[in-house]
C-alpha cells in the first residue's frame, strides 16, 4: 500500500468548499480592517479586544483570558493593549485575587470608540458576510462552523455571543 491509498484526498465539491474556506479566511480580514481603520482608527484587531471588554462583566478580563478570546499570544495582547492603554480606550491593573495576574478594563473613553465603531462594523459584516446569503444559508453557515470550530477550539476559547441567543 502506497501513502496515496491511505489518504483520502479531496473530492471535486469538497476542494471547492476548501478554497472558498480559505479565500474567505484570507481577505474578509482586509476588508474589516479597512474599514475599521476609516472610519474609526482602530485595527480589527484592537476593535475585537474592545469588544471583548465591553462584553465582560464589569467591562473587565483577565489579560489571559482576554488572549484566548481574541487568539492572541500573551506578547501580542499586551502589545496592543499597552497601545490601547496610551489612547486612553484601555486600562491595565493588578488582579485584586491573584497578585501575579493582570486585569484589562475597558475605559469611559474605550466605551465610547467602541460604540461609535460598532455600527460602522455591522454594517460592513453585514454587506459582506450575512447579506449575500438567506436565512437557511446563514444558518447553515452556523452550524457548519460551529463543527469546525470543535475540532479548532476544542476548549471552547472563541468569543461566543454572550446575549444567550444563536448559540447551540
Amino acid at each position: 500500500m502506497t501513502a496515496d491509498d491511505e489518504v483520502k484526498w479531496l473530492d471535486s465539491d469538497e476542494m471547492t468548499a476548501w478554497l472558498r474556506l480559505i479565500a474567505v479566511a484570507e481577505r474578509l480580514p482586509g476588508v474589516l480592517d479597512t474599514q475599521l481603520r476609516r472610519d474609526s482608527g482602530l485595527t480589527h484587531y484592537e476593535y475585537q479586544v474592545l469588544a471583548m471588554l465591553s462584553d465582560a462583566p464589569n467591562r473587565t478580563l483577565r489579560m489571559t483570558q482576554l488572549g484566548r478570546e481574541t487568539n492572541a499570544t500573551l506578547p501580542r495582547l499586551s502589545h496592543v493593549v499597552k497601545r490601547l492603554e496610551g489612547r486612553g480606550l484601555v486600562a491595565r491593573t493588578v488582579a485584586p485575587d491573584d497578585k501575579r495576574a493582570n486585569d484589562a478594563t475597558l475605559t469611559d473613553a474605550g466605551w465610547e470608540v467602541i460604540v461609535a465603531a460598532a455600527p460602522g462594523h455591522v454594517q460592513t459584516v453585514r454587506e459582506h458576510v450575512l447579506d449575500p446569503l438567506n436565512g437557511r444559508q446563514v444558518a447553515a453557515l452556523s452550524e457548519a462552523l460551529g463543527a469546525i470550530l470543535t475540532k479548532v477550539d476544542p476548549k471552547g476559547d472563541a468569543p461566543q455571543d454572550r446575549r444567550g441567543a444563536g448559540t447551540d
